[in-house]
């Protein structure tokens, strides 16, 4: 990315963190939960890499077509898993998303060079922009009751709250609490982090 480093270091660093919880919530004990983490993970540590400033690193000209390759499989991935659950859907886009930027990028002229403001196709990049701004802010809403609800326990945020368990207490009862792998704020929070380091990368092109 080119600008200012410290916005491109603090979207690395995002993505970076995101990615690496995504590997915690990997170890859950819902196989569900594990094969979206999977895919999350990929997409997270992609854009941390993606994100870095064009003055501290400009990749080879081959690692365009390698991350298209790659995130061409996994969106082959999210479109065979979409037949269980709906919810890959959002994979499938976001992994596409990275498809079309490491194409993009690849076809440019300054391909060795990070994106930067003129490269893409307008309408494609304005319809990725429209999707992943639409998905933060109906994320951020759908994460702001879980956050705030008190006298419950733990988590209520819907049935997402019992992929590892039981709350950690409700009505005063003792009960298993959630793993950090299986919070469902916490799964929540991350697809938002990539969801604005998404709409950040699509900015920056």
């Amino acid at each position: 990315m080119h600008g200012p480093a410290w916005p491109a270091w603090l979207l690395v660093a995002l993505c970076a963190a995101t990615g690496a919880y995504c590997l915690l919530r990997m170890r859950s004990g819902v196989e569900e939960q594990r094969r979206a983490a999977g895919g999350e993970a990929l997409m997270g540590f992609g854009m941390a890499a993606m994100a870095v400033p064009a003055t501290v690193f400009s990749p080879p000209g081959w690692a365009w077509p390698l991350y298209a390759a790659v995130f061409g499989a996994a969106a082959l991935r999210a479109v065979w898993a979409a037949r269980a659950s709906p919810h890959h859907l959002h994979h499938l886009v976001g992994t596409g998303a990275m498809v079309y930027m490491s194409l993009t990028m690849a076809l440019s002229p300054t391909a060795h060079h990070h994106a930067h403001a003129g490269t893409g196709v307008p309408l494609v990049t304005g319809a990725l922009l429209l999707y992943f701004t639409g998905y933060v802010l109906l994320s951020g809403a759908r994460l702001v009751p879980v956050a705030t609800a008190g006298g419950r326990g733990a988590t209520t945020g819907g049935p997402e709250a019992t992929a590892g368990g039981t709350g950690a207490a409700e009505g005063g009862r003792g009960v298993t609490a959630v793993r950090w792998g299986d919070r469902p704020e916490l799964a929540r929070a991350c697809r938002l982090s990539m969801g604005i380091g998404m709409v950040a990368m699509l900015l920056a092109m």
